[in-house]
């Protein structure tokens, strides 16, 4: 049965969001006209009293002409209708992109997969959290949940800008909704031309010519594709919609910069838009922060942080974000400042459009493996960018001549020159990462030309990056510890006193760490030296503050934050340290990816045989063996003592399932598994004895072949993190090789797979597993005894006769590498045949790592989100202040 009802409700919504948000631009247009020539002369007093005290720069007073009231009742009656018009038609856009996302996410929820949408992103498997990051994995979602927080922040500011805001602000903020809605609007004009791509086609208008189609037309796969293996996640849960309402703060201070220009207001939006930068800043940085621990907890190349092209275009907005908000705070007294703040404002949300077109336009191609495949929405993003970079400039340099001039430059003992040259540093940052990032799109144009371009990304990106961003957050860490210090006057008569105990302290401190911590790269000690400074002469302007109103203290703590950060990465990245050192000295494995690079991977990795133990620095290890994960049984179960069901993603207990002392399943109950992931016990056990265990997981992946994620031991001062390599493939069948028999009496010793065995004896038994022995019956069990290095193990192999049938049940040791039967008992020469077949013994090849002071950075950044979130607060209620006086 094809459900098209709930599909067509879906498509109506889409249709709706679209039509009403560009209903709400023309009549917010109208309205902010009307409302420019009806109440003129209000607006400029209102102004003036904004500008009383604070409208000079550099000791020039700005003037404005007089202003003339010309407008009739009317036309001010005409103008509240416009803008009744453009509320309702904003509020009902809203409910109709909740309506989009309700019906997308029922479609999905309940494993409707006539829905191309729900057949590659979902699966019958997926539990509810992950059927959540179903909803964003594909762009249609991603573009709906940029449109939903768009939305929503579009509903708060109509009740909280205020009425000289609203129109011209809102404006704009619903030609953006009309572009986004346009994204997801799938319509097709003829055969060329599409707009949108829609979350709602059924797959046969998906894929018309596929056979089955042709053959049956109401064909309904049974299950989906499923999520994207690496997204199965719990930060996938919450890291886009983090990151998604992040773009969407970006649109809120460029709306009322662009409205500022259009009422001829160049300093006026600055006050409503600072907390809006602030909460907009604090929220893209913790989203990129998330995204840096799934990579941490996800992938496995050891880092958090890779300077893929995708993470790139998100941290240079972000960089100019955080540049614009430090000159909106010299605003008011420095023409520069204000002239500084309207182009990052501007250029903070280009960059995200920008962004955007990099990642979903299919032009990194492999340069980044978090890019979108193209849609054919290229055409349709680079036209999205183009009309707002064409609409801010043409509005900015017609503007420009309103923004008064300086009358003298900044002094370097003035607050505004140390802001102005941190913002410039921070642009010089983001300029460096997005020139280089940009590669692909300059080859792009170039062969649009007809030109051939040998522009190339990287080699080595990380070290690319790297010798390039250290250098300017040294520079921006120096500059926190002296702004602040200028900031709150701590620097009086030209001279510099007050910097000279946090400088000796950084300069004690440092070569303390240098000492003991055996410091002996240059830029690893000058990165040393430049963040204590940031932490001590911030410090010391907290413990100021806080003495006074801590409300005043978020500058202060969100640089005592970033210094936190830059140790944290500095130990965890410059000092971490591979532990897994094959001491062998035989190759692991000839596959190139070991042999490259001088052999990198064999001397970095280690070889562990099941139950085998293994010597790593200073521990020791153990391969466990293999796990699954049940879902409503805690920890990790063997593998042996669940049997997966095949497609079902359920599996029948071989014993009776107990954790922690409470039996969950008896045998031969079914249970709910997560069968994808197959976990790989490794057992650390430290020198004073105290053993844990960690559980990197893998997965076979037809579409991405071998996934293996990390896990990772918390500790105070460190991480260890811990990943496989190489693993026999878990779908696959034991290959058994050619069967050997080995007759032999009671304390005979033979070979088995290049382990002695004795044949201690031969008992009967009432019990063997996986069938009942009777009164009738006969059963006896074998004792052989396997001598290794590692001790001994006793393989139990049974003979039966049952019912006049003899039966030979196998004992099997993954950890020997072992099948063997009982096959013949000879009463007259009291001789025992035993087959044998040998395999490959189970075994993983892992590497670790040894993280120092990682922790440092996590809490680095919560404090630099607690500086921003009094910030946030403060600024807002300057705001809210100045609105109600002005009401």
């Amino acid at each position: 049965m094809i459900h098209t009802t709930v599909g067509q409700l879906g498509h109506f919504f889409v249709i709706l969001s679209f039509v009403t948000a560009l209903v709400a631009t023309v009549a917010y247009f109208l309205s902010a006209l009307g409302r420019r020539n009806a109440s003129q002369t209000v607006e400029v007093e209102e102004a003036q009293l904004a500008y009383a005290g604070e409208a000079s720069f550099g000791g020039k007073t700005a003037k404005r002409k007089a202003p003339v009231q010309t407008i009739s009742k009317t036309t001010a009656v005409e103008k509240d209708d416009w803008k009744t018009l453009a509320r309702w038609a904003f509020v009902i856009h809203a409910i109709a992109v909740v309506g989009v996302g309700a019906t997308l996410y029922y479609i999905i929820y309940n494993h409707y997969f006539e829905y191309h949408y729900a057949w590659s992103h979902s699966s019958l498997a997926l539990p509810v959290q992950y059927m959540i990051s179903c909803f964003w994995e594909g762009q249609e979602g991603s573009f709906l949940l940029w449109l939903f927080w768009d939305a929503l922040l579009g509903v708060l500011l109509i009740r909280s800008a205020g009425k000289q805001w609203e129109a011209p602000m809102m404006t704009i903020f619903a030609l953006v909704q009309a572009f986004l809605a346009s994204m997801i609007l799938g319509v097709v004009f003829g055969d060329t031309f599409k707009l949108g791509s829609s979350p709602f086609l059924l797959l046969s208008e998906a894929m018309p010519d596929a056979p089955i189609f042709q053959a049956d037309p109401n064909f309904v796969p049974k299950d989906g594709n499923g999520l994207n293996p690496l997204l199965q996640n719990y930060w996938m849960v919450i890291h886009p919609p983090t990151l998604f309402l992040g773009f969407a703060l970006t649109l809120v201070p460029f709306a009322y910069c662009i409205a500022g220009l259009w009422r001829n207001q160049p300093l006026e939006w600055i006050r409503p838009a600072l907390p809006w930068t602030l909460f907009g800043a604090m929220i893209l940085g913790i989203g990129i922060m998330m995204g840096g621990y799934w990579a941490y907890e996800t992938l496995n190349f050891g880092g958090y942080w890779n300077w893929d092209p995708v993470e790139n275009a998100v941290y240079v907005p972000w960089l100019v974000m955080v540049a614009s908000l430090h000159t909106m705070l010299i605003a008011k007294r420095s023409s520069t400042g204000l002239k500084t703040s309207i182009i990052l404002t501007i250029t903070t949300f280009l960059l995200i459009l920008y962004s955007t077109f990099l990642t979903r336009s299919g032009i990194l191609g492999n340069a980044s493996v978090h890019s979108f495949t193209d849609l054919g929405l290229s055409g349709q993003l680079l036209v999205y960018l183009l009309v707002f970079v064409a609409l801010a400039i043409a509005l900015a340099i017609w503007k420009w001549k309103t923004i008064p001039a300086d009358d003298q430059e900044a002094s370097v003992y003035t607050k505004e020159f140390w802001l102005f040259i941190g913002a410039t540093v921070l642009c010089l940052a983001a300029f460096q990462v997005i020139a280089t990032t940009s590669i692909p799109v300059y080859n792009k144009i170039l062969e649009s030309f007809g030109k051939i371009s040998n522009l190339a990304l990287p080699a080595d990106q990380i070290a690319h990056y790297n010798k390039f961003q250290v250098w300017f957050f040294v520079t921006i860490a120096i500059l926190t510890g002296i702004g602040q210090f200028v900031w709150w006057r701590k620097v009086e008569n030209k001279k510099w006193d007050a910097l000279i105990t946090p400088a000796i302290l950084t300069l004690l401190a440092s070569a303390a760490l240098i000492a003991l911590g055996s410091v002996k790269n240059p830029v690893y000690m000058v990165l040393l030296v430049a963040s204590l400074f940031a932490l001590l002469s911030n410090g010391t302007i907290l413990l100021g503050i806080i003495r006074g109103n801590y409300r005043l203290s978020g500058g202060a703590i969100a640089h005592i934050g970033l210094a936190l950060m830059l140790l944290g990465i500095l130990y965890s990245a410059g000092f971490s340290k591979v532990i897994s050192i094959n001491t062998s000295g035989l190759l692991i494995s000839n596959q190139e990816e070991f042999t490259k690079n001088d052999n990198k991977e064999n001397k970095e990795n280690t070889l562990l045989w099941l139950n085998q133990p293994e010597r790593m620095g200073q521990y020791q290890l153990t391969y466990r063996g293999q796990r699954i994960e049940a879902r409503d049984v805690p920890g990790y179960l063997p593998s042996k003592d669940v049997m997966v069901i095949e497609g079902d993603f359920h599996g029948i207990a071989q014993r009776d399932i107990e954790q922690n002392g409470k039996v969950y399943y008896k045998k031969g109950d079914t249970l709910a598994l997560y069968p994808e992931n197959t976990y790989y016990e490794v057992e650390y056990r430290e020198p004073n004895g105290k053993v844990f265990s960690l559980y990197p997981r893998a997965q076979v992946n037809k579409r991405m072949g071998l996934l293996a994620s990390p896990d990772t031991r918390h500790q105070l001062d460190r991480d260890i993190y811990t990943y496989v390599n190489s693993v026999p493939d878990p779908e696959a069948e034991n290959k058994w090789e050619k069967t050997e028999t080995f007759s032999v009496a009671i304390k005979d010793t033979f070979f088995l797979n290049d382990y002695v065995a004795i044949l201690d004896d031969v008992v009967r038994t009432n019990e063997v597993d996986g069938m009942e022995v009777g009164p009738n019956d006969a059963a006896v069990r074998a004792r052989v005894r396997v001598l290794s290095k590692n001790g001994e193990q006793i393989l139990s192999p049974a003979f039966v006769i049952r019912n006049r049938m003899v039966a030979h049940p196998a004992e099997t040791s993954d950890e020997l590498g072992i099948r063997i039967q009982l096959n013949e008992i000879d009463p007259r020469t009291g001789k025992f045949t035993f087959a044998v077949n040998r395999t490959q013994r189970d075994y993983i090849v892992m590497k670790a790592f040894e993280k120092p002071l990682i922790n440092v950075l996590w809490i680095g950044t919560l404090v630099v989100m607690l500086g921003f979130s009094i910030s946030t607060v403060r600024r807002y209620r300057e705001f809210r202040k100045m609105r109600d006086k002005l009401v």
